[in-house]
């Protein structure tokens, strides 16, 4: 059955035909109706149907339906070597491919017991990377989120300025969003000449774009009427349904793995951990998460500058660096099972690997989905909204499907 992004479903008989849902027509009472809220078209971030039922214009309950792109990662991953995988993991959260690539890479350099022999260089790049896909990422969370209310310039200008980064990662890895350039042991290859100093123009040029955004956006009388004590997460809900990320901490958790775990070089790095705190409504609201997101983007630009910083000071380029140095010729861990686990833009990205000692193939391979987890909760901050209030608390998650249908 195909359905536009919504169908007001009047008929009984639109209830039948492929697509399963949780309540028949007998299960509604005279008042209430059952609305089908997407799919929505696979260009945007992917397809997922919501089975709304309301009473006039408040929502009743949510059921949110999956299954539409069948990405079968896993079951990808378990059929190639370790290292050919890095291709499918940029394809789970495609808007922030670098950030799967580091966590991908840094598990199973940890099977390996190589993770403490990578360059330094090698790290500074890496989490510049990954910063810089995390900025792109919040770009996209941000003005998606504001043309989902209504608020079409910020959209604008978030793409703006986010198709600066793509072009220098694309300048860095030679892909525009599927880079495959963070490889177990190393990197494909080195910054090109002259990317640091670009870097650094591009940073004293957001700084006072992410002000205007800030002022433009979140500080608007309209914007903070349509998000503020809106789909309230509470912590203790959050925690009970494995949220993480933005969402975990505007409601008021300050709980980030690059603290917490200290991976990779940030326990060098000086950075702060934004969380909720019900500025203009209640923590844990829509306009908490859209606020935690915004100050993440500053805190990303503070960690570009230390990166560069290290990049052109302490660990620059040399003639005798390569970073393919630690990269295995064959990639065979001891038998064991393994988790590792990341911070990702939309949450903890983790992976568990499962390993024979004798084949460079995972046994098992399985991606712990923020973006799953995260979507989960939304039938629960959702009943007793009004329609429009749930539009806002959808485009309030930032998921993207080719990570929840893995």
């Amino acid at each position: 059955m195909h359905l536009s992004t919504v169908q007001y479903t009047y008929d009984p008989r639109h209830l039948e035909a492929s697509e399963p849902t949780k309540y028949k027509p007998e299960d509604l009472t005279e008042e209430q109706m059952l609305i089908n809220i997407g799919p929505q078209h696979p260009s945007t971030h992917g397809v997922l149907r919501f089975e709304v039922i309301t009473d006039g214009e408040v929502v009743v309950d949510v059921v949110p339906h999956l299954g539409y792109l069948h990405r079968c990662f896993e079951k990808h991953a378990e059929s190639m070597p370790f290292n050919q995988v890095i291709p499918y993991v940029d394809r789970l959260d495609y808007v922030g491919a670098m950030n799967n690539e580091h966590a991908y890479v840094m598990g199973v350099e940890r099977m390996l017991g190589i993770e403490n022999d990578i360059p330094k260089r090698t790290e500074y790049i890496r989490v510049l990377m990954a910063e810089l896909n995390r900025l792109a990422s919040h770009f996209v969370a941000i003005g998606t989120y504001g043309l989902d209310i209504g608020a079409v310039t910020p959209f604008l200008w978030m793409m703006r300025d986010r198709e600066h980064i793509l072009r220098m990662l694309e300048w860095v890895s030679g892909a525009r969003m599927l880079y495959n350039y963070i490889w177990v042991g190393g990197l494909f290859y080195d910054l090109p000449v002259g990317f640091e100093e670009r870097c650094k123009e591009f940073v004293t040029y957001l700084k006072p774009k992410l002000v205007e955004t800030r002022d433009l956006l979140l500080n608007n009388k309209i914007y903070v009427e349509r998000t503020a004590n809106v789909g309230v997460l509470s912590r203790d809900l959050a925690i009970n349904y494995g949220v993480t990320g933005p969402m975990l901490r505007a409601s008021g958790l300050r709980f980030d793995l690059r603290r917490i775990d200290g991976y990779s070089v940030y326990p060098q790095l000086d950075f702060e951990i934004p969380v909720g705190e019900g500025t203009v409504g209640t923590v844990g609201d829509c306009w908490d998460r859209t606020w935690v997101r915004y100050r993440e983007c500053e805190e990303s630009v503070k960690i570009i500058e230390q990166c560069l910083e290290m990049l052109t000071k302490e660990h620059k380029r040399t003639r005798d660096y390569d970073p393919r140095a630690m990269v295995p010729k064959k990639i065979r861990p001891q038998a064991q099972d393994f988790y590792v686990r990341a911070e990702n833009p939309k949450g903890e990205l983790g992976f568990y690997f499962r390993a024979d000692g004798r084949s460079d193939v995972p046994v098992r391979c399985k991606a712990r989905s923020c973006c799953f987890s995260n979507l989960s909760v939304v039938p629960e901050i959702s009943r007793g909204v009004l329609i429009a209030d749930f539009i806002a608390i959808v485009g309030s998650v930032d998921f993207v499907l080719g990570e929840v249908d893995r």
